[in-house]
């Protein structure tokens, strides 16, 4: 069985932005953030309609979540639509959303 093995500086590098990533998604308001963008991409209104976050947090955590690269905006007339960047965090979303969310929903129905 053959395994690659990184050598430590990689590795201390790969823990410190593994860390990061982790710290960004610690914060319930922008976990629940990332967890709605990454079903559909919405707008300002929409997030704060569907999250009951208000405008002033829900702004401050989407400038976090944008200065992270971890979301990206669209701009349609006023309206600025956000959505989920792929990579990493996406990936750790869906897995959280698998497991947390989806889980909850069907109890929910049963």
């Amino acid at each position: 069985m053959a395994t690659d093995t990184l050598d430590l500086g990689t590795m201390q590098a790969s823990a410190e932005r593994a860390c990061g990533l982790m710290q960004i998604l610690a914060h319930p308001d922008r976990l629940l953030i990332l967890c709605q963008l990454s079903q559909q991409e919405m707008c300002v209104g929409e997030l704060e309609t569907t999250l009951d976050i208000t405008q002033p947090t829900l702004s401050q955590q989407l400038t976090v979540l944008r200065k992270a690269e971890l979301v990206t905006t669209r701009r349609e007339g006023r309206n600025v639509h956000y959505s989920l960047v792929e990579g990493p965090a996406l990936e750790v979303i869906d897995i959280l959303y698998q497991h947390f969310c989806a889980r909850s929903t069907r109890s929910k129905r049963r």
